[in-house]
């Protein structure tokens, strides 16, 4: 069987042999991942690292890979929202699997361990500030997936179904898609002190999250999503990432799931500006599971 070619308009190689946007080269990333937001974040997950081989910076992409506790692991910053989760999972996975000399699949399959680490805001009365949430599977209002031809094979398509029920959804807002974290990787790093759930991931930080400012806003339903429950549990926050990376890096044959720590309770309406002091917990966590 032919390999597959990609050609210059599809992937996209810099001069110097990295990836376009990343501008990361193949021998530069690890198997393990750490995904955050804040490009600043890079710097705090990587000031625990014992050794630093390398580091780039390109927009709001920025990483560094470098060794902790014996482990090999790159941290790797997204920006936010899931259009930017589409560049960084498709660009991790052509270093992994595409050859850029010939710009054919490699004949091996690489499969990388992706933990995003990020913050949200919580939806029920037991993920007050300060909790930790792993999210077992994610609600995608952002559609992201919905343009991919495997998304059916990848997704919860009976949960679709309830939450569109449940939710008398609009079909003006678009489809959502229901991606699932892996399994062994949830159990692997959420232990026993993180809360399990649904997590929502939206196409914004107001309107889709039924923050209404000035501009009014459709139907935020925010009681609709806190009551909604599936195979014994609940939607337990909002983000803006989650969807898209354990969507994709299922599609794509990798293992992924996203943690974030509560920094609004928007059942309690409680907020925590200054978050950033304590989620070096959780980021400790994280390193220490991966």
């Amino acid at each position: 069987m032919d390999k597959r070619y990609f050609p210059e308009s599809e992937l996209i190689i810099n001069n110097d042999g990295s990836c376009f946007h990343l501008h990361l080269r193949s021998e530069q990333l690890a198997d393990r991942i750490i995904l955050v937001g804040d490009p600043a974040r890079v710097n705090t997950v990587a000031s625990h690292f014992d050794t630093r081989e390398c580091e780039v910076s390109n927009r709001e992409f920025h990483t560094i890979t470098g060794t902790y506790k014996g482990k090999r692991i790159t941290v790797q910053s997204t920006g936010i929202g899931c259009d930017n989760i589409d560049i960084v999972i498709n660009e991790l996975d052509t270093l992994a699997n595409i050859d850029y000399t010939t710009r054919e699949e490699r004949d091996e399959h690489r499969t990388l361990t992706m933990v995003r680490i990020g913050t949200c805001g919580g939806l029920q009365p037991f993920t007050p500030t300060g909790s930790f949430i792993a999210s077992v599977k994610s609600i995608g209002y952002d559609g992201l997936l919905n343009y991919y031809a495997g998304r059916n094979v990848v997704c919860d398509i009976e949960m679709e179904k309830a939450f569109r029920e449940h939710m008398q959804w609009n079909p003006i807002l678009g489809s959502p898609y229901v991606s699932i974290s892996d399994e062994e990787l949830i159990n692997q790093v959420a232990g026993e002190d993180m809360v399990r759930g649904y997590t929502i991931s939206c196409g914004g930080f107001y309107g889709p999250q039924g923050r209404e400012l000035r501009a009014d806003i459709v139907d935020p339903k925010v009681d609709k999503i806190e009551s909604f429950e599936y195979d014994g549990m609940k939607i337990c926050n909002f983000e803006m990432e989650s969807s898209a990376v354990a969507g994709l890096a299922t599609l794509l044959g990798h293992r992924a799931m996203t943690c974030c720590m509560v920094i609004a309770n928007r059942y309690a309406k409680k907020m925590n500006t200054e978050y950033k002091n304590s989620i070096d917990t959780l980021i400790n966590k994280v390193l220490d599971r991966i």
